[in-house]
């Protein structure tokens, strides 16, 4: 069984940048497709970004698309996201989430182990 730790997040101006952390235990990133998540208040969760186990092409949804990038470094077993040109529409509690396998890279109800979250804040 996965544990996903997570670290990064904060509070930026919009056009800012943060990166966010995820630290895997329990079972090799490199075989794990890997992703980000994220839930704005009253909102549904919605998947953002994906990395195919040690691939080095991610998936993205349009929202995020040029502005994010997803990475993972085996040997830390770490997934990283790289946010640049926040915007305020950003703000959300943002998750990163393991699956052995699955059928949909950006489906949470495909991934069975989660990160704790946490909050990016992205003011005007």
């Amino acid at each position: 069984q996965a544990q996903l730790v997570q670290s990064g997040g904060g509070s930026v101006q919009a056009g800012g940048s943060l990166t966010l952390s995820c630290a895997v235990s329990g079972y090799p990133v490199r075989f794990m497709w890997m992703g980000w998540f994220r839930q704005a208040p009253g909102k549904e969760r919605e998947g953002i970004a994906s990395i195919y186990r040690d691939a080095r092409v991610g998936y993205y949804d349009d929202s995020v698309e040029g502005r994010f990038t997803i990475s993972q470094d085996n040997s830390k077993s770490t997934v990283y996201l790289q946010m640049n040109s926040l915007k305020p529409e950003d703000t959300a509690m943002y998750y990163c989430a393991a699956a052995p396998s699955l059928t949909s890279a950006l489906d949470p109800m495909e991934y069975p182990y989660w990160g704790q979250g946490t909050a990016v804040t992205v003011s005007p």
